[in-house]
Protein backbone atom coordinates (compact mmCIF):
# COMPACT_ATOMS: atom_id res chain seq x y z
CA UNK A 1 0.00 0.00 0.00
CA UNK A 2 1.29 3.46 -0.85
CA UNK A 3 1.49 6.08 1.88
CA UNK A 4 2.04 9.78 2.16
CA UNK A 5 3.26 11.66 5.21
CA UNK A 6 0.83 13.95 7.03
CA UNK A 7 1.79 16.08 10.02
CA UNK A 8 0.11 17.39 13.15
CA UNK A 9 1.40 18.89 16.39
CA UNK A 10 2.57 15.46 17.60
CA UNK A 11 4.65 14.75 14.51
CA UNK A 12 4.46 12.73 11.31
CA UNK A 13 1.83 10.10 10.49
CA UNK A 14 1.59 7.70 7.56
CA UNK A 15 -1.73 7.96 5.73
CA UNK A 16 -2.82 5.77 2.84
CA UNK A 17 -2.19 7.70 -0.37
CA UNK A 18 -5.75 7.24 -1.62
CA UNK A 19 -7.38 8.79 1.48
CA UNK A 20 -8.35 12.41 1.91
CA UNK A 21 -8.04 12.51 5.67
CA UNK A 22 -4.96 13.66 7.53
CA UNK A 23 -2.87 12.95 10.61
CA UNK A 24 -5.43 13.51 13.33
CA UNK A 25 -8.02 11.31 11.63
CA UNK A 26 -5.46 8.54 11.16
CA UNK A 27 -4.40 8.71 14.80
CA UNK A 28 -8.01 8.47 15.95
CA UNK A 29 -8.73 5.63 13.51
CA UNK A 30 -5.90 3.61 15.04
CA UNK A 31 -6.44 4.63 18.66
CA UNK A 32 -10.16 3.92 18.84
CA UNK A 33 -10.75 0.56 17.21
CA UNK A 34 -14.11 0.20 18.90
CA UNK A 35 -17.23 -1.06 17.18
CA UNK A 36 -17.89 -1.06 13.44
CA UNK A 37 -16.00 1.41 11.25
CA UNK A 38 -17.75 4.59 10.06
CA UNK A 39 -20.19 4.46 12.95
CA UNK A 40 -20.33 8.25 13.33
CA UNK A 41 -23.76 8.92 11.77
CA UNK A 42 -23.52 10.26 8.24
CA UNK A 43 -26.16 12.83 9.25
CA UNK A 44 -23.51 14.45 11.47
CA UNK A 45 -21.01 14.54 8.60
CA UNK A 46 -23.48 16.28 6.30
CA UNK A 47 -24.48 18.69 9.05
CA UNK A 48 -20.81 19.52 9.50
CA UNK A 49 -20.53 20.29 5.78
CA UNK A 50 -23.36 22.79 6.15
CA UNK A 51 -21.78 24.58 9.10
CA UNK A 52 -18.25 24.57 7.64
CA UNK A 53 -19.56 26.22 4.48
CA UNK A 54 -21.50 28.75 6.54
CA UNK A 55 -18.42 29.47 8.66
CA UNK A 56 -16.29 30.05 5.56
CA UNK A 57 -18.85 32.43 4.05
CA UNK A 58 -19.13 34.30 7.35
CA UNK A 59 -15.37 34.52 7.79
CA UNK A 60 -15.05 35.95 4.29
CA UNK A 61 -17.80 38.50 4.92
CA UNK A 62 -16.00 39.51 8.13
CA UNK A 63 -12.77 40.00 6.20
CA UNK A 64 -10.74 37.18 7.76
CA UNK A 65 -10.81 34.64 4.91
CA UNK A 66 -10.01 35.21 1.24
CA UNK A 67 -12.61 34.80 -1.49
CA UNK A 68 -10.63 31.98 -3.12
CA UNK A 69 -10.40 29.99 0.08
CA UNK A 70 -14.05 30.58 0.90
CA UNK A 71 -15.13 29.35 -2.54
CA UNK A 72 -12.92 26.26 -2.33
CA UNK A 73 -14.19 25.33 1.12
CA UNK A 74 -17.78 25.88 -0.01
CA UNK A 75 -17.31 23.71 -3.09
CA UNK A 76 -15.94 20.78 -1.07
CA UNK A 77 -18.72 21.16 1.52
CA UNK A 78 -21.29 20.93 -1.26
CA UNK A 79 -19.64 17.71 -2.43
CA UNK A 80 -19.77 16.26 1.08
CA UNK A 81 -23.46 17.18 1.42
CA UNK A 82 -24.14 15.26 -1.79
CA UNK A 83 -22.47 12.17 -0.30
CA UNK A 84 -19.53 12.20 -2.71
CA UNK A 85 -16.94 11.48 0.01
CA UNK A 86 -18.81 9.31 2.51
CA UNK A 87 -15.96 6.78 2.61
CA UNK A 88 -13.57 9.46 3.87
CA UNK A 89 -15.16 9.62 7.31
CA UNK A 90 -14.09 6.39 9.04
CA UNK A 91 -14.21 7.42 12.70
CA UNK A 92 -16.33 5.78 15.35
CA UNK A 93 -18.66 7.33 17.91
CA UNK A 94 -16.42 6.13 20.72
CA UNK A 95 -13.81 8.88 20.60
CA UNK A 96 -13.22 12.07 22.52
CA UNK A 97 -16.46 13.27 24.06
CA UNK A 98 -16.30 16.67 22.37
CA UNK A 99 -16.21 15.12 18.90
CA UNK A 100 -12.82 16.74 18.22
CA UNK A 101 -11.60 13.90 16.02
CA UNK A 102 -14.69 14.08 13.81
CA UNK A 103 -14.33 17.86 13.54
CA UNK A 104 -10.72 17.42 12.46
CA UNK A 105 -11.68 14.59 10.10
CA UNK A 106 -13.99 17.07 8.32
CA UNK A 107 -11.34 19.81 8.37
CA UNK A 108 -8.67 17.51 6.93
CA UNK A 109 -10.88 16.12 4.18
CA UNK A 110 -11.91 19.62 3.12
CA UNK A 111 -8.27 20.73 3.14
CA UNK A 112 -7.02 17.79 1.07
CA UNK A 113 -9.95 17.78 -1.35
CA UNK A 114 -9.34 21.49 -1.99
CA UNK A 115 -5.72 20.59 -2.71
CA UNK A 116 -6.91 18.07 -5.32
CA UNK A 117 -9.23 20.61 -6.93
CA UNK A 118 -6.27 22.97 -7.27
CA UNK A 119 -4.27 20.21 -8.94
CA UNK A 120 -1.71 20.14 -6.16
CA UNK A 121 -0.08 17.07 -4.60
CA UNK A 122 -1.44 16.08 -1.19
CA UNK A 123 2.13 15.80 0.10
CA UNK A 124 2.77 19.48 -0.60
CA UNK A 125 2.01 22.25 1.86
CA UNK A 126 -1.74 22.71 1.95
CA UNK A 127 -3.21 25.84 0.40
CA UNK A 128 -6.27 25.44 2.64
CA UNK A 129 -5.14 24.73 6.21
CA UNK A 130 -7.32 22.37 8.24
CA UNK A 131 -6.98 24.34 11.48
CA UNK A 132 -6.25 27.87 10.32
CA UNK A 133 -8.73 28.08 7.43
CA UNK A 134 -11.43 25.39 7.58
CA UNK A 135 -11.66 25.63 11.37
CA UNK A 136 -11.30 29.43 11.51
CA UNK A 137 -13.50 31.09 14.16
CA UNK A 138 -14.49 27.65 15.43
CA UNK A 139 -13.78 24.99 18.03
CA UNK A 140 -14.85 21.37 18.21
CA UNK A 141 -16.71 22.48 21.33
CA UNK A 142 -19.13 24.70 19.40
CA UNK A 143 -19.16 22.95 16.01
CA UNK A 144 -20.08 19.48 17.24
CA UNK A 145 -23.18 20.59 19.20
CA UNK A 146 -24.17 22.73 16.21
CA UNK A 147 -23.89 19.68 13.94
CA UNK A 148 -25.97 17.75 16.47
CA UNK A 149 -28.75 20.31 16.25
CA UNK A 150 -28.67 20.58 12.46
CA UNK A 151 -28.78 16.79 12.04
CA UNK A 152 -31.54 16.39 14.62
CA UNK A 153 -33.77 19.07 13.13
CA UNK A 154 -33.33 17.62 9.64
CA UNK A 155 -34.16 14.03 10.49
CA UNK A 156 -37.05 14.85 12.82
CA UNK A 157 -38.79 17.28 10.48
CA UNK A 158 -38.12 15.43 7.24
CA UNK A 159 -38.58 11.84 8.37
CA UNK A 160 -40.01 11.25 11.85
CA UNK A 161 -42.78 13.85 11.93
CA UNK A 162 -44.10 12.95 8.43
CA UNK A 163 -44.22 9.28 9.47
CA UNK A 164 -46.17 10.16 12.61
CA UNK A 165 -48.60 12.33 10.67
CA UNK A 166 -49.20 9.54 8.15
CA UNK A 167 -49.91 7.11 11.00
CA UNK A 168 -52.36 9.55 12.58
CA UNK A 169 -54.10 10.04 9.23
CA UNK A 170 -54.64 6.31 8.87
CA UNK A 171 -55.77 5.91 12.47
CA UNK A 172 -58.30 8.69 11.87
CA UNK A 173 -59.59 6.78 8.85
CA UNK A 174 -60.17 3.76 11.09
CA UNK A 175 -61.97 5.97 13.62
CA UNK A 176 -64.41 6.89 10.85
CA UNK A 177 -64.76 3.35 9.49
CA UNK A 178 -65.36 1.86 12.94
CA UNK A 179 -67.56 4.67 14.30
CA UNK A 180 -70.79 2.65 14.49
CA UNK A 181 -69.35 -0.66 15.65
CA UNK A 182 -70.36 -1.08 19.30
CA UNK A 183 -68.17 -3.46 21.31
CA UNK A 184 -67.35 -4.19 24.90
CA UNK A 185 -64.81 -1.99 26.65
CA UNK A 186 -62.14 -3.39 28.95
CA UNK A 187 -60.45 -2.06 32.06
CA UNK A 188 -57.98 -4.06 34.19
CA UNK A 189 -58.12 -6.57 31.29
CA UNK A 190 -61.71 -7.30 32.40
CA UNK A 191 -65.09 -6.53 30.83
CA UNK A 192 -66.26 -2.94 31.22
CA UNK A 193 -69.06 -0.87 29.71
CA UNK A 194 -69.55 -0.59 25.91
CA UNK A 195 -67.50 1.56 23.60
CA UNK A 196 -67.31 1.80 19.83
CA UNK A 197 -64.32 0.42 18.00
CA UNK A 198 -63.98 3.91 16.54
CA UNK A 199 -63.77 5.42 20.03
CA UNK A 200 -61.10 2.88 20.93
CA UNK A 201 -59.03 3.87 17.89
CA UNK A 202 -59.61 7.56 18.60
CA UNK A 203 -57.52 7.16 21.75
CA UNK A 204 -54.65 5.87 19.60
CA UNK A 205 -54.98 8.85 17.25
CA UNK A 206 -54.97 11.32 20.14
CA UNK A 207 -51.84 9.73 21.62
CA UNK A 208 -50.02 10.20 18.33
CA UNK A 209 -51.33 13.76 18.02
CA UNK A 210 -49.97 14.58 21.47
CA UNK A 211 -46.64 13.04 20.55
CA UNK A 212 -46.43 15.15 17.41
CA UNK A 213 -47.13 18.32 19.40
CA UNK A 214 -44.54 17.40 22.01
CA UNK A 215 -41.88 16.74 19.38
CA UNK A 216 -42.68 19.94 17.49
CA UNK A 217 -42.47 21.96 20.70
CA UNK A 218 -39.06 20.48 21.54
CA UNK A 219 -37.66 21.62 18.21
CA UNK A 220 -37.64 25.27 19.29
CA UNK A 221 -34.70 24.43 21.58
CA UNK A 222 -32.95 22.51 18.79
CA UNK A 223 -33.13 25.68 16.67
CA UNK A 224 -30.64 27.41 18.96
CA UNK A 225 -27.08 26.65 17.84
CA UNK A 226 -23.79 26.96 19.73
CA UNK A 227 -21.60 28.07 16.82
CA UNK A 228 -19.71 31.20 17.78
CA UNK A 229 -19.02 30.14 21.36
CA UNK A 230 -15.68 28.54 20.33
CA UNK A 231 -13.84 26.81 23.21
CA UNK A 232 -15.78 27.73 26.37
CA UNK A 233 -18.61 30.02 25.26
CA UNK A 234 -16.80 33.37 25.19
CA UNK A 235 -16.40 33.44 21.43
CA UNK A 236 -12.63 33.85 21.59
CA UNK A 237 -11.01 34.28 18.12
CA UNK A 238 -14.25 35.11 16.32
CA UNK A 239 -14.75 38.37 14.40
CA UNK A 240 -17.41 40.81 15.51
CA UNK A 241 -20.94 39.75 14.60
CA UNK A 242 -19.83 36.26 13.63
CA UNK A 243 -22.37 34.30 15.74
CA UNK A 244 -25.42 36.05 14.34
CA UNK A 245 -24.15 36.03 10.76
CA UNK A 246 -23.21 32.34 10.71
CA UNK A 247 -26.55 31.32 12.24
CA UNK A 248 -28.41 33.28 9.56
CA UNK A 249 -26.38 31.65 6.79
CA UNK A 250 -27.05 28.19 8.22
CA UNK A 251 -30.74 29.04 8.38
CA UNK A 252 -30.70 30.18 4.75
CA UNK A 253 -28.70 27.14 3.66
CA UNK A 254 -31.10 24.68 5.32
CA UNK A 255 -34.37 26.66 5.20
CA UNK A 256 -34.74 25.87 8.90
CA UNK A 257 -35.24 28.55 11.59
CA UNK A 258 -31.82 28.31 13.25
CA UNK A 259 -30.69 31.19 15.46
CA UNK A 260 -27.60 31.75 17.54
CA UNK A 261 -27.94 30.49 21.11
CA UNK A 262 -28.70 33.31 23.52
CA UNK A 263 -26.23 31.85 26.03
CA UNK A 264 -23.25 30.04 24.52
CA UNK A 265 -22.02 28.85 27.93
CA UNK A 266 -25.20 26.81 28.33
CA UNK A 267 -25.06 25.67 24.71
CA UNK A 268 -21.60 24.14 25.19
CA UNK A 269 -21.80 22.86 28.74
CA UNK A 270 -25.21 21.19 28.56
CA UNK A 271 -27.29 19.12 26.17
CA UNK A 272 -30.66 19.86 27.71
CA UNK A 273 -32.18 20.51 24.29
CA UNK A 274 -31.27 16.97 23.27
CA UNK A 275 -32.80 15.62 26.48
CA UNK A 276 -36.03 17.51 25.84
CA UNK A 277 -36.16 16.38 22.23
CA UNK A 278 -35.48 12.72 22.93
CA UNK A 279 -37.94 12.80 25.81
CA UNK A 280 -40.58 13.50 23.17
CA UNK A 281 -39.33 10.51 21.17
CA UNK A 282 -39.53 8.38 24.32
CA UNK A 283 -43.07 9.61 24.94
CA UNK A 284 -43.98 8.62 21.40
CA UNK A 285 -42.36 5.21 21.94
CA UNK A 286 -44.44 4.71 25.09
CA UNK A 287 -47.60 5.57 23.14
CA UNK A 288 -46.69 3.33 20.22
CA UNK A 289 -45.96 0.45 22.56
CA UNK A 290 -49.43 0.77 24.11
CA UNK A 291 -51.10 1.07 20.72
CA UNK A 292 -49.30 -1.89 19.16
CA UNK A 293 -49.92 -4.05 22.24
CA UNK A 294 -53.63 -3.22 22.24
CA UNK A 295 -53.90 -4.00 18.54
CA UNK A 296 -52.16 -7.36 18.84
CA UNK A 297 -54.28 -8.33 21.88
CA UNK A 298 -57.50 -7.25 20.15
CA UNK A 299 -56.52 -9.50 17.24
CA UNK A 300 -55.46 -12.43 19.43
CA UNK A 301 -56.76 -15.87 18.60
CA UNK A 302 -58.13 -16.08 16.04
CA UNK A 303 -60.44 -18.45 17.93
CA UNK A 304 -59.00 -18.77 21.41
CA UNK A 305 -58.35 -15.09 22.09
CA UNK A 306 -60.23 -11.80 21.85
CA UNK A 307 -60.27 -11.76 18.06
CA UNK A 308 -62.27 -8.55 17.65
CA UNK A 309 -60.09 -7.24 14.82
CA UNK A 310 -58.35 -8.99 11.95
CA UNK A 311 -54.81 -7.99 10.97
CA UNK A 312 -53.31 -8.42 7.50
CA UNK A 313 -51.75 -11.86 7.00
CA UNK A 314 -48.30 -10.75 5.87
CA UNK A 315 -46.30 -13.95 6.31
CA UNK A 316 -46.55 -17.44 7.86
CA UNK A 317 -46.13 -17.25 11.62
CA UNK A 318 -44.66 -20.58 12.54
CA UNK A 319 -42.12 -23.08 11.28
CA UNK A 320 -44.08 -25.97 12.86
CA UNK A 321 -47.74 -24.88 13.16
CA UNK A 322 -49.38 -24.77 9.71
CA UNK A 323 -51.67 -21.82 9.02
CA UNK A 324 -50.49 -19.77 11.99
CA UNK A 325 -50.25 -16.01 11.40
CA UNK A 326 -48.69 -13.70 13.99
CA UNK A 327 -48.94 -9.93 14.69
CA UNK A 328 -45.38 -9.39 13.49
CA UNK A 329 -45.65 -5.66 12.76
CA UNK A 330 -46.84 -5.05 16.33
CA UNK A 331 -43.99 -7.10 17.74
CA UNK A 332 -41.37 -5.31 15.65
CA UNK A 333 -42.70 -1.91 16.71
CA UNK A 334 -42.71 -2.94 20.37
CA UNK A 335 -39.05 -3.97 20.10
CA UNK A 336 -38.23 -0.60 18.53
CA UNK A 337 -39.99 1.12 21.42
CA UNK A 338 -37.89 -0.87 23.87
CA UNK A 339 -34.73 0.29 22.10
CA UNK A 340 -35.84 3.93 22.09
CA UNK A 341 -36.65 3.83 25.79
CA UNK A 342 -33.19 2.33 26.38
CA UNK A 343 -31.62 5.05 24.22
CA UNK A 344 -33.35 7.63 26.40
CA UNK A 345 -31.60 6.27 29.47
CA UNK A 346 -28.22 6.56 27.72
CA UNK A 347 -28.99 10.14 26.65
CA UNK A 348 -30.28 11.13 30.09
CA UNK A 349 -27.17 9.84 31.85
CA UNK A 350 -24.81 11.25 29.21
CA UNK A 351 -26.41 14.69 29.34
CA UNK A 352 -26.02 14.74 33.11
CA UNK A 353 -22.25 14.51 32.68
CA UNK A 354 -21.69 18.13 31.70
CA UNK A 355 -18.78 19.29 33.84
CA UNK A 356 -17.82 22.95 34.02
CA UNK A 357 -17.77 24.50 30.52
CA UNK A 358 -18.29 21.38 28.39
CA UNK A 359 -20.30 18.20 28.21
CA UNK A 360 -18.01 15.47 26.86
CA UNK A 361 -20.61 12.81 26.04
CA UNK A 362 -21.84 14.50 22.88
CA UNK A 363 -21.12 11.74 20.32
CA UNK A 364 -23.07 9.08 22.23
CA UNK A 365 -25.98 11.49 22.74
CA UNK A 366 -26.43 12.26 19.06
CA UNK A 367 -25.73 8.65 18.08
CA UNK A 368 -28.67 7.51 20.20
CA UNK A 369 -30.99 10.33 19.14
CA UNK A 370 -30.39 9.64 15.45
CA UNK A 371 -30.78 5.91 16.09
CA UNK A 372 -34.13 6.50 17.81
CA UNK A 373 -35.34 8.83 15.05
CA UNK A 374 -34.45 6.41 12.27
CA UNK A 375 -35.85 3.37 14.06
CA UNK A 376 -39.13 5.10 14.91
CA UNK A 377 -39.50 6.47 11.39
CA UNK A 378 -38.94 3.12 9.70
CA UNK A 379 -40.98 1.23 12.30
CA UNK A 380 -43.93 3.62 12.07
CA UNK A 381 -43.92 3.54 8.27
CA UNK A 382 -43.87 -0.26 8.29
CA UNK A 383 -46.59 -0.47 10.96
CA UNK A 384 -48.82 1.97 9.08
CA UNK A 385 -48.44 0.32 5.67
CA UNK A 386 -48.38 -3.33 6.69
CA UNK A 387 -50.76 -3.33 9.64
CA UNK A 388 -52.95 -0.29 10.37
CA UNK A 389 -54.17 0.26 6.81
CA UNK A 390 -55.39 -3.34 6.56
CA UNK A 391 -57.14 -3.74 9.94
CA UNK A 392 -60.69 -5.05 9.68
CA UNK A 393 -63.35 -5.62 12.34
CA UNK A 394 -64.46 -9.16 13.22
CA UNK A 395 -68.15 -8.32 13.59
CA UNK A 396 -69.30 -11.75 14.78
CA UNK A 397 -66.72 -11.87 17.55
CA UNK A 398 -67.49 -8.30 18.58
CA UNK A 399 -71.25 -9.02 18.78
CA UNK A 400 -70.87 -12.27 20.72
CA UNK A 401 -68.63 -10.70 23.33
CA UNK A 402 -70.85 -7.64 23.63
CA UNK A 403 -74.04 -9.66 24.05
CA UNK A 404 -72.48 -11.95 26.64
CA UNK A 405 -70.83 -9.27 28.74
CA UNK A 406 -72.04 -8.96 32.31
CA UNK A 407 -71.03 -5.32 32.49
CA UNK A 408 -74.05 -4.27 30.45
CA UNK A 409 -75.78 -4.44 33.81
CA UNK A 410 -74.22 -1.05 34.57
CA UNK A 411 -77.11 0.52 32.64
CA UNK A 412 -79.43 -0.61 35.45
CA UNK A 413 -77.60 1.31 38.18
CA UNK A 414 -79.78 4.39 37.77
CA UNK A 415 -82.95 2.28 37.44
CA UNK A 416 -82.78 -0.27 40.26
CA UNK A 417 -79.62 0.72 42.15
CA UNK A 418 -76.04 -0.54 42.25
CA UNK A 419 -76.53 -3.43 44.69
CA UNK A 420 -79.56 -4.93 42.92
CA UNK A 421 -77.74 -4.66 39.60
CA UNK A 422 -74.69 -6.37 41.14
CA UNK A 423 -76.93 -9.17 42.41
CA UNK A 424 -78.20 -9.77 38.87
CA UNK A 425 -74.67 -9.81 37.44
CA UNK A 426 -73.36 -12.18 40.12
CA UNK A 427 -76.27 -14.58 39.64
CA UNK A 428 -75.77 -14.60 35.87
CA UNK A 429 -72.09 -15.38 36.36
CA UNK A 430 -72.61 -18.08 39.00
CA UNK A 431 -75.52 -19.74 37.18
CA UNK A 432 -73.97 -19.38 33.71
CA UNK A 433 -77.11 -17.64 32.50
CA UNK A 434 -77.79 -14.32 30.78
CA UNK A 435 -78.32 -10.97 32.41
CA UNK A 436 -81.82 -10.78 31.02
CA UNK A 437 -82.79 -14.15 32.50
CA UNK A 438 -81.55 -13.19 35.95
CA UNK A 439 -83.02 -9.67 35.72
CA UNK A 440 -86.50 -11.00 35.03
CA UNK A 441 -86.08 -13.76 37.64
CA UNK A 442 -85.14 -11.16 40.27
CA UNK A 443 -88.44 -9.36 39.91
CA UNK A 444 -86.70 -5.99 39.91
CA UNK A 445 -87.75 -5.27 36.30
CA UNK A 446 -89.69 -6.77 33.43
CA UNK A 447 -88.33 -8.21 30.18
CA UNK A 448 -89.66 -5.16 28.36
CA UNK A 449 -87.91 -2.81 30.77
CA UNK A 450 -84.68 -4.75 30.40
CA UNK A 451 -84.76 -4.48 26.61
CA UNK A 452 -85.48 -0.76 26.88
CA UNK A 453 -82.83 0.06 29.48
CA UNK A 454 -80.01 -2.32 28.57
CA UNK A 455 -79.24 -1.23 25.02
CA UNK A 456 -75.48 -1.07 24.25
CA UNK A 457 -76.06 1.58 21.57
CA UNK A 458 -77.33 3.92 24.29
CA UNK A 459 -74.33 3.28 26.53
CA UNK A 460 -71.55 4.68 24.36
Amino acid sequence: MEYRIEKDTLGEVKVSADKLWGAQTERSRNNFKIGPPSSMPIEIIKAYAILKKAAAITNHSCGVLSLEKMELISKVCDEIKKGMHNDQFPLVVWQTGSGTQTNMNINEVISNRAQQILGKDLSEEKFIKANDDVNKSQSSNDTFPTAMHIASYEILTQRTLPALKELKLNLDKKVGEFGNIVKIGRTHLMDATPITLGQEFSAFSKQIENGILSLENSLKYICEIALGGTAVGTGLNTPKGYSEKVAKIISNETSYPFVTASNKFEALSSNDAMVECHNSLKKIAVSLNKISNDIRMLSSGPRSGIGEIILPANEPGSSIMPGKVNPTQCEALCMICSQVIGNDSAITFSASQGHFQLNVFKPVIIFNLINSSNLLTDGINSFTSNCVKGIKPNLNSIKNKLDNSLMLVTALNTKIGYYKAAEIANNAYNNNTTLKEEAVKSGYLTAQEYDKWVDPKNMI
